[in-house]
């Protein structure tokens, strides 16, 4: 178990979140207030009004998900890159589009919507904030960190996006940002998480306002390997279009980046009167229509034929009891995952789930009888694992092995061990009921043992099923290990062809830019547009998942 749920007990971490919480609220209310009496802007933060170190709490809470009520977690995250990832499947053609691959153009852009609004704001006036001076030196650091990781996940999702002057309306007058080409962003992006691990220092700040690190026992230290193994994550994505400058970034932070699950990156949530303190992926699931949304096929099968202990941690499914009562059942061999691409009903029984053999479809239970997240990792308390030791030592293995290198003097099959077997570890954030024993997770590594002819596509199927409920990072990487060796990428997803797809039967490759950009920067908007190949679609490629 982790040193952040052991070390502290998790009423005072629960009463640390509400405070911080609290304390935004409150301080938000009175920065209104004052800058309303100089007759200024009353939405603009300064540092006059609010502590910077309150910043760095709102930026990780949002990098978590925001918190707009049926907004991107619902329906961009969920209701369309998960499906995309095969992770879940439904037959709801509203929300759910993305295991057809349908074109709901204004849910792909509500995550560019909620994250410029949202996440990245802050992130930016924290930078702002805290640059040159020494009282925050390291909350700067973690601030240049923080936004990069912002950053890096929206460019991974859209392409081109403003970077450079993004947020900068209060400070540069900047109202419509330019475009920035991925290339560019990626070149900056590596180049602040190196400098600014590089920079943080223990004999320097040490800030309260951070939810990731400041209850352990070396906050600084952690910091580091958290910003070694965010640099590993980004280099990585460069393999195929840059492998000189991933091999570059890889080799320089291998060997100081996460040792063990003690080293995660997580926000913990709890329920409490500011919304942003809860778990998002469940407030939006379940307050919307939970019943909808199923495990897919590929991946209860993919657990189910290896033993993963995993799955009954992730999964259950209905049931009844032998007196007729209904009943959660996370048996192993019950577990049946619904084949991406269908509906219920319509004109075309080809795509009629109820029409499909016993094999895709439980004629006794009907829509019920299809396995669904479990509540260990969908609760409102539940944590969210934003990097972990386990991931990172899987993209360290598919670096090995690719390069032809050894890191730090680990083999790639060990780092591939080292990643497998922390990954299934890892489920031990969610709670004791979600705990799997070394044991186990080490008979579960022999049973899928390392295979240099086939390594690559091992390590990265183990990464696809490590991000669950990471859903964007899934896809990136998804996207990043297609080639045309590899068109269907790694785990090799069979795509499906429902009627009316926009991707004649592909795999989405970005997301579509949201339809508010050609109101408020079209100007900007269509330049990025121009620059890519086929245009604003979601076949199109950003400039890492060249073909």
């Amino acid at each position: 178990m982790y040193k952040h749920y052991k070390d502290i007990s998790m009423k005072f971490k629960n009463i640390y979140l509400i405070a911080i919480a609290a304390t935004i609220m409150i301080a938000g209310g009175s920065c209104k207030k004052e800058l309303l009496k100089v007759n200024t802007n009353p939405d603009q933060i300064t540092g006059d009004q609010v502590d910077p170190n309150l910043l760095l709490t709102t930026v990780q809470l949002q990098y978590a998900g925001s918190p707009n009520e049926g907004g991107s977690v619902w329906v961009t995250k969920w209701g369309g890159v998960a499906g995309f990832i095969q992770h879940v499947a439904s037959t709801n053609t509203g929300f759910y589009y993305g295991d057809k691959y349908l074109n709901n153009i204004f849910a792909m852009g509500e995550t560019f919507q909620d994250n410029y609004t949202g996440a990245v704001q802050p992130a930016v006036e924290l930078f702002q904030l805290t640059a040159n001076k020494a009282q925050y030196r390291n909350l700067h650091q973690m601030a240049r960190i923080m936004k990069a990781m912002i950053f890096e996940q929206l460019t991974d999702l859209y392409g081109d996006i403003p970077y450079f002057q993004a947020g900068l309306g209060y400070y540069g007058r900047i109202y419509t940002p330019v475009y920035d080409k991925q290339q560019v962003i990626y070149t900056d992006l590596l180049k602040e998480v190196s400098q600014a691990t590089d920079s943080l220092t223990e004999n320097a700040d040490k800030p309260p306002g951070d939810i990731l690190y400041s209850q352990t026992g070396d906050q600084i230290a952690e910091w580091k390997m958290f910003g070694n193994s965010l640099l590993v994550r980004m280099a990585m994505r460069l393999t195929k279009v840059d492998p000189a400058t991933a091999q570059k970034y890889v080799t320089q932070a291998a060997g100081n980046t996460m040792q063990s699950n003690n080293d995660n990156a997580i926000v913990q949530h709890v329920l409490s009167a500011n919304a942003l303190t809860s778990n998002q992926d469940a407030a939006q699931i379940l307050s919307q229509d939970s019943t909808d949304l199923k495990l897919s096929r590929a991946f209860i099968n993919t657990m189910k034929n290896t033993s993963d202990p995993r799955l009954p941690v992730v999964s259950w499914i209905y049931s009844r009891d032998q007196s007729g009562n209904s009943q959660g059942d996370t048996d192993p061999n019950d577990q049946f995952g619904m084949p991406p691409g269908y509906i219920v009903g319509g004109s075309n029984p080809a795509f009629d789930i109820t029409k499909q053999p016993d094999s895709l479809y439980n004629t006794t239970l009907g829509l019920a009888g299809y396995s669904r997240l479990n509540d260990n990792i969908l609760n409102i308390g539940a944590p969210s694992l934003i990097l972990t030791y386990g991931e990172t030592e899987l993209l360290l293995a598919d670096a090995s092995k690719r390069f032809g290198i050894t890191l730090a003097g680990v083999s790639a099959a060990q780092h591939y061990q080292n990643g497998v077997v922390g990954a299934v570890e890892q489920l031990a954030a969610y709670g004791d009921a979600a705990t799997i024993d070394d044991s186990d997770a080490q008979t579960y590594y022999s049973g899928i043992a390392y295979q240099d002819v086939i390594a690559l596509d091992q390590i990265n199927t183990q990464y696809w099923l490590c991000t669950l409920m990471d859903e964007y990072e899934s896809w990136a990487n998804w996207r990043r290990t297609s080639s045309a060796a590899t068109p269907n990428g790694y785990p090799a997803l069979k795509p499906t062809n429902y009627p009316g797809n926009q991707t004649n039967g592909t795999i989405p490759r970005r997301l579509v830019y949201p339809p508010s950009q050609k109101n408020t920067n079209l100007a900007n908007y269509n330049a990025a547009v121009a620059r890519l190949t086929g245009g604003d679609k979601i076949t199109s490629r950003v400039w890492w998942d060249t073909q």
